[in-house]
């Protein structure tokens, strides 16, 4: 056999060399990296969110004496070193990692319990790329659904109080609008809808039940399906939301819509509100036609007017102490508001992405008069529609009081409440007709 010309063998080995550089380029670009590694800490479980470059096969144990979760990542490495904040380390008290064989990725979550966990992957979305996201659930962590049913359990038989599901949106790794100076969506809102609840549970007849109490995230359908777990009287959803014209600013009120949006605006930021899950890392492999339904039921009962009818007296609330971006109550299909008994509103309370609207949000003198304006409103609601057998209807007869707002008169008051207009001056100490907007009426005992 008569050998290949020198020059041939040269050419061989060189083309060997530089094919094997390519199979050794090609395996380091297709090893994986894990990013970023993200904790947060809700009350009944704690999610750990791994930012990725690229698809990843896993696998998930757990060991004990002491409690881990150990996560194997096929050809991935990590150059991190993940933190966790103090609020967010009740279960997750370390992070660690190291390659195993070379070129497996291994992650050590150091628990301070054992805890059930579920994982999953996601596709990327908005800002997100991949992520493999760990759900643990410590054992005896009283869940969510118990929480919230505890607060009907202590309602009284009679005279109960009206129950008002509070809604901070977003939260979590899904941080809503981002204002210019900083401000986070989901942190304003869950400020403001504390501040709510503070002023409910103060209000006679009135009690509030938080749906998020801290920095996690909570899926749509889950919102408003505790909400009816807490068998609430009304569900109030608070959002800051964010337009492409910093100049938009000011307070809007939504209701569910069955037959479209009531315009573009509305439509706009329901598909944006809507989106919320993808951000959040909520895993829709398994959805189905529940919400068909739950439309379905919506159009054969009276919660939409109810909520109309809530709607209109938080909105009017709002007029008397805020700028408002629309005047009338507006309609989308939201998600979040598609409870099909649970009378539900959206309170956009300002524009995060308008330089004003988001330093006023970030004030807690301004939080406390949001709150003190949709607490009222929803206090003028319960006032003229609360069941039998809660303390609104039992104290109906009592002196209430009423909120000058533009275009009032004492005439159209005095109307509202059926007393007479004689009454109402002299209760009130007016000599004239003369009422202006933000004046606090007393309406006489006996309306």
């Amino acid at each position: 056999m008569k050998k290949p010309p020198a020059n041939f063998r040269g050419t061989g080995l060189r083309a060997l060399a530089v094919s094997a550089l390519v199979l050794c380029l090609s395996g380091a670009l297709q090893a994986g990296e894990v990013r970023n590694v993200r904790v947060w800490a809700g009350p009944d479980k704690t999610r750990v969110v791994l930012d990725l470059d690229q698809k990843i096969e896993y696998r998930v144990f757990s060991l004990d004496n002491p409690d881990r979760l150990v996560v194997d990542i096929d050809q991935a490495h990590m150059s991190m070193t993940p933190k966790i904040a103090a609020e967010h380390d009740a279960v997750v008290k370390k992070i660690r990692h190291g390659i195993r064989e070379g070129e497996h990725l291994r992650v050590v979550l150091d628990l301070s319990g054992s805890a059930r966990t579920k994982s999953f992957l996601l596709e990327p979305t908005g800002e997100y790329g991949h992520r493999l996201v760990l759900d643990l659930h410590p054992k005896n962590a009283q869940s969510a659904d118990e929480r919230i049913r505890s607060v009907a359990r202590q309602l009284p038989n009679d005279d109960r109080d009206m129950i008002v599901a509070i809604d901070a949106g977003h939260g979590g790794e899904d941080p809503g609008a981002i204002g210019p100076g900083g401000s986070y969506e989901k942190n304003v809102v869950l400020a403001l809808s504390r501040e709510l609840m503070r002023q409910i549970d103060d209000a006679p007849g009135m009690r509030a039940v938080m749906i998020r109490t801290g920095d996690y995230y909570v899926p749509l359908t889950e919102r408003y399906a505790r909400a009816r777990q807490a068998r609430a009287d009304l569900f109030v959803s608070i959002h800051a939301d964010a337009f492409r014209d910093f100049r938009v600013r000011g307070s809007s009120v939504y209701i569910l819509s069955r037959h479209g949006a009531s315009s573009q605006a509305a439509r706009l930021l329901a598909e944006s509100e809507n989106e919320s899950d993808l951000i959040g890392g909520v895993n829709l492999a398994h959805s189905d036609d529940m919400l068909k339904s739950v439309l379905l039921d919506l159009s054969q009962n009276a919660s939409l007017e109810y909520s109309g009818t809530a709607a209109n007296q938080i909105l009017s609330e709002l007029k008397a102490i805020s700028r408002i971006h629309r005047r009338d109550v507006e309609s989308a299909n939201f998600v979040v508001l598609r409870s099909p008994d649970v009378p539900s509103v959206l309170v956009e309370v300002g524009f995060i992405s308008n330089p004003d609207d988001e330093k006023n949000l970030g004030s807690p003198a301004y939080r406390n008069k949001l709150a003190l304006a949709i607490r009222r409103g929803i206090e003028d609601h319960f006032r003229q529609t609360a069941p039998r057998g809660t303390w609104f209807a039992s104290n109906r007869h009592d002196a209430a009081r009423h909120v000058v707002k533009r275009g009032d008169t004492l005439g159209t008051i005095a109307q509202r409440y059926s007393v007479s207009l004689n009454q109402l001056r002299r209760v009130n100490a007016i000599d004239n007709d003369v009422i202006h907007p933000g004046a606090v009426l007393v309406i006489p005992a006996g309306s």
